[in-house]
């Protein structure tokens, strides 16, 4: 793990995403894995959550018991592949405020077009994690990151899948302080900007579309 990026080894995580990975996988057990991976994620990228104590009464006695500081944290999926990884982190965190950045990437010039941005407020007081299972070319989660700057995030995590080393590159350029949370980085993109060797395109391998 570097400052800037953290690749999650853990077995669990590497065997669902070669689950994932087959072009054989149906939607129904791609969308699971997704769901059941997002959690595992999930729990590291938010390993380093402020803490502070709480006075509790047990069963047996009181005690000063750790709980999470601040305000909740934000989730902010990138529309539309994010919500996959939202559904499962949702699971382990349900009292997160959601956001989403709607971004499509003009297949032609590979820059993202932004189409709808609704987030929570008071960002600079929260954790932020944006989410989206692939960090190809990188430029729609500059984008991402951009528009969430611009709205007062301070505390920002980007979470995904999978990452090209021309997408972490950019990021890194773009946003050195956001740290990227992801399950493997491959090798490199092709000439259409999809990750090798990937798992193709994670929205419509999870919404059963072409």
């Amino acid at each position: 793990m570097t400052q800037h990026l953290q690749v999650v080894e853990h077995p669990l995580v590497r065997h669902k995403l070669s689950i994932m990975r087959e072009a054989g996988t149906s939607t129904a057990v791609f969308r699971q894995l997704l769901r059941e991976i997002s959690q595992l994620l999930a729990y590291e990228v938010t390993r380093d959550l402020p803490m502070t104590t709480r006075r509790i009464e047990t069963p047996i006695c009181p005690m000063d018991a750790p709980v999470l500081a601040g305000r909740k944290l934000a989730l902010i999926s990138i529309l539309r592949a994010g919500n996959g990884l939202l559904d499962g982190m949702l699971d382990l965190i349900p009292s997160a405020r959601v956001g989403f950045v709607g971004l499509y990437r003009d297949e032609a010039t590979l820059t993202p077009v932004e189409y709808y941005f609704k987030v929570p407020g008071d960002l600079d007081g929260r954790v932020v994690i944006a989410v989206d299972p692939m960090l190809a070319t990188g430029n729609s989660s500059v984008a991402a990151i951009d528009r969430l700057k611009e709205a007062g995030a301070t505390d920002i995590r980007f979470l995904c899948l999978l990452a090209a080393p021309e997408g972490v590159a950019r990021m890194k350029d773009a946003h050195p302080d956001v740290r990227i949370v992801t399950a493997a980085l491959d090798e490199r993109l092709d000439e259409k900007g999809y990750i090798v060797p990937g798992l193709g395109d994670a929205g419509d391998r999870m919404f059963g579309t072409k």
